[in-house]
């Protein structure tokens, strides 16, 4: 095991015993939307051997919600409340805030502390309470961030050890993470492997750094090596989200849409309808439309996409997915309604060192029969990352479907197609 790691692990505060009337170590307060994270939380939580309270795994479907829930936070001995812009719900926050900050102040050593998951400020009402920020990490809590909030739990400032380890930890997790990108950038698939055969903590106290180079490969189009990393991490992290999203997504790009509808539905059968899960959802049923030419597969894509844009109106890519789909419907003016909904969204013109949001901009000008400017757009999409033929090799398929839609001419197809020609 990497010293550092056993390090880590000797600093990381131990659950202490629950008193009597106590079930729970630590109550986790969040909104569905960080639920990704905050599963990512719980597993490394319960690693460590603390007993947590998530609402999904504890509470009946028949239980009255509010009343359920303040009987579980007053049986837990602290509570962490998750921060994040999603959050800015100022009646949500107020309560939330108020009942935290009671129980803390009963003097009866219940403690909480505030997880910040993005860089949005805390309100007003919350401005002189300590968080731990982590807003770098946005796939789920590791290093010397997790550490912070333990110690926060405990009432216990870090020991000055600690504090040595957690910027030790904190440089190479940095490092490992800027060489995924240049080896992503680079089509350096032996690197990004290599990388995650590491026993660092980095590495093992969260699926964050393992997720991004899974993800590097699969844009890469290295699905085995994807797959096998990521299989990997639902073992040790066998809640977490992200892995399982990835999966999905690896198994839908290598072709094998039957297996990623079954990752990818049991998700949502489970009530994961975040834009991330319902948009790979959307493409397995997308991917068997291909196959079958069945229209209610069709229909199910668009309504799956649809669907995340609608409770998530910022998301684009499923916009731009529920646009291109509702076009290949018939459905023109809501395909030109969606569209435009997007473009307020992304813009017009290229975005630097950003594939998929340049290659939406080059989509949304697709739809709209602006063909010499979406040539332009994919190129500028491709050339922000030559070596990723797996994006390229999806970025093509959907657009090959809509000029076919479009009734493009001869010269029209073969503009867009040169750009991907090596694809």
């Amino acid at each position: 095991m990497d010293s550092l790691l056993q390090q880590w692990l000797e600093f990381a505060p131990k659950p202490q015993p629950l008193a009597a009337s106590q079930r729970w170590h630590v109550f986790l307060s969040y909104r569905s939307v960080n639920r990704h994270w905050v599963l990512q939380l719980y597993d490394i939580l319960r690693h460590l051997g603390y007993n947590v309270f998530l609402d999904q795994y504890v509470l009946s479907a028949a239980a009255p919600l509010a009343l359920t829930l303040s009987e579980e936070l007053d049986s837990s001995a602290s509570a962490i409340m998750m921060w994040s812009s999603d959050f800015n719900d100022s009646s949500w926050c107020l309560k939330e805030f108020t009942t935290l900050e009671s129980k803390e102040n009963a003097g009866d050593g219940f403690r909480y502390v505030i997880a910040k998951l993005d860089a949005s400020p805390l309100p007003a009402l919350a401005a002189s309470k300590i968080y731990v920020d982590f807003a770098e990490l946005s796939e789920g809590p590791g290093g010397s961030g997790l550490l912070r909030l333990l110690y926060g739990l405990s009432g216990d400032p870090l020991p000055a050890g600690a504090i040595a380890l957690a910027e030790q930890i904190d440089e190479a997790a940095q490092n490992d993470l800027l060489t995924i990108r240049a080896a992503r950038a680079a089509g350096d698939t032996a690197t990004l492997v290599r990388l995650c055969s590491s026993d660092t903590v980095a590495w093992k106290s969260s699926p964050a750094l393992p997720c991004e180079a899974a993800e590097a490969l699969i844009a890469l189009g290295d699905y085995p090596n994807a797959l096998r990393i990521l299989a990997d991490v639902a073992s040790s992290f066998p809640r977490a989200l992200r892995p399982q999203q990835l999966t999905g997504l690896a198994m839908a790009r290598s072709g094998d849409w039957q297996a990623a509808q079954i990752v990818l539905g049991r998700l949502y059968a489970a009530g994961e309808i975040d834009p991330e899960t319902l948009g790979i959802y959307g493409r397995t049923w997308m991917d068997r439309y291909d196959k079958t030419k069945d229209r209610l597969h069709l229909l199910r894509a668009r309504d799956l996409y649809r669907q995340a844009f609608e409770a998530a109106p910022k998301d684009y890519y499923t916009g731009i997915n529920a646009a291109s789909k509702s076009l290949l419907l018939g459905e023109r003016d809501t395909a030109k309604q969606l569209a435009a909904r997007v473009e307020k969204l992304v813009g017009t013109a290229a975005i630097p060192n950003d594939y998929w949001r340049t290659a939406t901009i080059a989509e949304v000008q697709l739809l709209q029969g602006n063909y010499q400017q979406a040539a332009a757009l994919y190129q500028s999409a491709v050339g922000e990352a030559p070596l990723e033929r797996g994006s390229h090799a999806s970025t093509w398929a959907a657009a090959s479907r809509l000029l076919d839609c479009l009734e493009a001419s001869a010269d029209q197809k073969t503009l867009i197609r040169n750009v991907f020609a090596p694809a």
